[in-house]
C-alpha cells in the first residue's frame, strides 16, 4: 500500500486541495483515495457555496478569435481580488469560456436573464406543438416543462455542457473553480460576433 506521503500527493495533484485538507480528508476516509476526492469534492462544493454571495469587483476581459476569424468572442468574468485575477489558472478558466462561447452559441449567461416575455414565447410555442403531437392534455405541462428545460441548456452559458468535458455543466465547472480558488467568480456578460450575422 502506498504511504500516506504518497496518497497525499496524488490527493493533492487531482484535487489541488492544501496539505491539510488532504490529510484529514484521508484519516476520514480510511486512505480510500477516491472517497477522499469525493469528500473533498463535497467539502468544496459547500465552500463555493458559501462564497457566492461575495462581491466580485476584479476580473478580465479576454476575447478569442477563431481560426479563420468567422468566429470572435469577447468576455469578461469576475473575481474578488487582482492576485487571482493574474492567477493561471483563473485565466485558462475564462479562456475555456471563451471556447465555449464560440463553440456553443448561447445567448445568456444565465436563465435569470432570460426576459419573461421569450419564455412565454417558448412556452406557447411548446404547447402548440404538444397539442400537434395529439398528446392527452394532461400530458402537455410535463412536455412543455422538458422542452423549456432544453431551451435553457441551449441558451444560457452556465446550464450549458462544457464542451472540454460533457459530464460537467458550465455552472458545475464555476462551482469548482471556486472552491479550488478559494474566491467567489461570477460570469458577468459576453458577446459573440460571427461574420455576416447580427
Amino acid at each position: 500500500m502506498a504511504s500516506n506521503s504518497t496518497l497525499v500527493k496524488e490527493l493533492r495533484e487531482k484535487t489541488g486541495a492544501g496539505i491539510l485538507d488532504c490529510q484529514k480528508a484521508l484519516t476520514e476516509t480510511g486512505n480510500d483515495i477516491d472517497k477522499a476526492i469525493e469528500h473533498l469534492r463535497q467539502k468544496g462544493l459547500a465552500a463555493a457555496q458559501k462564497k457566492a454571495g461575495r462581491e466580485t469587483n476584479e476580473g478580465l476581459v479576454d476575447s478569442y478569435i477563431h481560426p479563420g476569424s468567422r468566429i470572435g468572442v469577447l468576455v469578461e468574468v469576475n473575481c474578488e481580488t487582482d492576485f487571482v485575477a493574474r492567477n493561471d489558472e483563473f485565466k485558462a478558466f475564462v479562456k475555456d469560456l471563451c471556447l465555449q462561447i464560440a463553440a456553443s452559441n448561447p445567448a445568456f449567461v444565465k436563465r435569470e436573464d432570460i426576459p419573461a416575455s421569450l419564455i412565454d414565447k417558448e412556452k406557447a410555442i411548446y404547447l402548440a406543438q404538444a397539442k400537434e403531437m395529439g398528446k392527452p392534455e394532461p400530458a402537455w405541462g410535463k412536455i412543455v416543462e422538458g422542452k423549456l428545460e432544453k431551451f435553457y441548456q441551449e441558451s444560457c452559458l452556465l446550464e450549458q455542457a462544457f464542451i472540454k468535458d460533457p459530464s460537467v455543466s458550465v455552472k458545475d465547472l464555476l462551482s469548482q473553480k471556486i472552491a479550488k480558488i478559494g474566491e467567489n467568480i461570477s460570469i458577468r456578460r459576453f458577446t459573440r460576433y460571427q461574420l455576416g450575422q447580427e
